[in-house]
């Protein structure tokens, strides 16, 4: 970010990395109406991760204040870049001021979870929930060092923090064993427990999920998605 001493107007440089055209401009037209009297963007754009990687390693390329991210892209398999999450990656190595957006079509919370441990992004939209109005409401929050999760992301991560569900150390390699196959009376091998107790608490860990089901496969679905079992 800098300042224009003549004009007084602050300076930002955005990267813009999507594979559809007619969003980047959408962005385009919304951060250019932000506050135009006081701020000025400059604005790049790359449509794969290869172009994206070519800006951002240039070391002729101006510093980033923000970049937006599309999660899912065309890859860059030459250098490991698959999508905007290793993208961001490379962001924050070149340029670790950077605040990064990442906007994605994911809506599984172990998937958006792992994208706010592993990245930690300034902000995390779920494009559904993209208007004019939001795009420019995340935009100020970012620009004024905020977090900012859209709609959807954030009934997630509440919901999440509403259900959260403790298991202790022998019941997680119970399930650690069941997911790759191992059979109930085998699992004493591995586990320093009896028979009797591991079937006590596989029962528990039904009942604790609300499982019908007498086999384990709804059993290790059902604890996946709760983030018990990765």
């Amino acid at each position: 970010m800098a300042i224009d001493s003549t004009s007084e107007t602050i300076k930002n440089n955005i990267l813009i990395v999507d594979d559809h055209p007619f969003i980047i401009q959408g962005y385009k037209n919304a951060i250019t109406r932000y506050n135009p009297d006081q701020f000025e963007f400059i604005i790049e754009q790359a449509n794969d991760c290869k172009s994206a990687y070519n800006i951002i390693t240039n070391p002729e390329t101006a510093l980033f204040d923000i970049a937006f991210l599309d999660i899912s892209m065309p890859p860059y398999e030459e250098k490991g870049l698959h999508s905007g999450e290793d993208l961001a990656k490379l962001l924050m190595e070149f340029m670790p001021n950077c605040k990064v957006i990442l906007l994605t079509m994911y809506t599984e919370l172990l998937k958006i979870k792992n994208i706010i441990d592993t990245i930690n992004p300034r902000g995390l939209v779920i494009k559904n929930d993209l208007t004019f109005d939001e795009l420019l409401f995340g935009f100020d929050k970012v620009l004024k060092n905020e977090i900012y999760y859209s709609q959807s992301i954030q009934k997630m991560i509440d919901l999440a923090q509403s259900e959260i569900i403790e298991i202790d150390l022998f019941d997680k390699q119970i399930l650690f064993h069941i997911s790759k196959g191992t059979k109930t009376k085998d699992i004493t091998q591995y586990i320093p427990i009896s028979l009797e107790a591991i079937e006590k608490r596989k029962l528990n860990l039904k009942k604790l999920l609300n499982i019908d089901d007498e086999s384990d496969i709804e059993l290790v679905r059902e604890a996946k998605n709760k983030g018990l079992l990765f």
